[in-house]
């Protein structure tokens, strides 16, 4: 006889190889240094954080593409300005957001633990809060990758305009409990800014230089710089490496006092990027 629950894990798993094989995500330029992430199948695709419509509708119709679905992080208008404009274009879109009623387009609003499927590309994605750039801030990961907003970026984290250090501290350490080969996708093409920052933290982290050359032969090329990787963050990212020896004496020198915690390094150094 046939092992029923093996047979469904292995038709899962061929699925999701199917749909994985077909799926393409690209970013889409917005602003100066905004990308928003479009995932696609060749006929539908969803984006992430659409600040701008204008480069999205250019972008559709130069590729013949259908909009399904949009996922938005967090409240700033860089990444919700254009939400409005392609809800219009686009019958029956379905927005995605955090539980903030601020955000008038959305039409599913998502908590922590949630799931969201998008039929069109047979994704399944769960939700994380993550405050502390705002309070309102999620992600989103599935087998894709993580999309993030303005949470973590390649070799730094998001500004503290609505959070506290320590909420920040907690969002960055459930994102770093993911897996570690899943793929980051971010809003902001800041990897060069952050990384001055970082070797300034931590001089002597050997694979921060080697990745500082890589990032910099990219941005010459005009190639982005992301996605990243979790693993490749918890090896060059001073804001999660609050355990290392040298960020915790360069934040302490920072701050002229014995920081006690891991916790108190991450808001040291935050504070440090504040005015860098």
């Amino acid at each position: 006889m046939y092992n029923v629950g093996l047979l469904y894990t292995v038709l899962s798993l061929l699925l999701l190889e199917i749909v994985m094989s077909s799926l393409k995500i690209r970013p889409i330029k917005a602003f100066e240094d905004n990308y928003i992430w479009c995932l696609t199948n060749g006929e539908t695709c969803v984006v992430v954080d659409p600040g701008d419509a204008k480069p999205v509708l250019k972008y559709c119709k130069r590729n013949n593409l259908m909009l399904t679905d949009i996922l938005i992080t967090h409240h700033h208008s860089d990444h919700t300005g254009g939400v409005n404009d392609l809800v219009d274009a686009f019958a029956g879109i379905n927005v995605y957001g955090p539980q903030n009623s601020a955000i008038q387009s959305i039409t599913r609003r998502v908590s922590d633990g949630d799931k969201i499927e998008l039929g069109g590309l047979g994704l399944e994605f769960a939700i994380i809060e993550v405050p502390g750039h705002t309070l309102d801030h999620i992600a989103y990961v599935g087998s894709c990758g993580l999309f993030c907003g303005d949470t973590l970026f390649s070799a730094g984290c998001g500004r503290l305009f609505e959070g506290t250090p320590s909420q920040m501290y907690e969002s960055l350490n459930r994102l770093m409990s993911l897996p570690d080969d899943t793929k980051v996708y971010c809003t902001h093409e800041y990897t060069l800014a952050n990384v001055k920052f970082a070797r300034a933290v931590e001089p002597n982290n050997a694979a921060l230089l080697n990745y500082k050359g890589w990032a910099e032969s990219q941005r010459v090329d005009l190639k982005p710089t992301l996605p990243s990787t979790i693993s490749e963050q918890k090896a060059i990212n001073p804001f999660l490496r609050a355990n290392s020896a040298e960020v915790k004496h360069q934040a302490e020198h920072y701050a002229g006092k014995i920081l006690p915690t891991p916790e108190a390094v991450f808001a040291s150094i935050r504070a440090w990027k504040d005015n860098f």
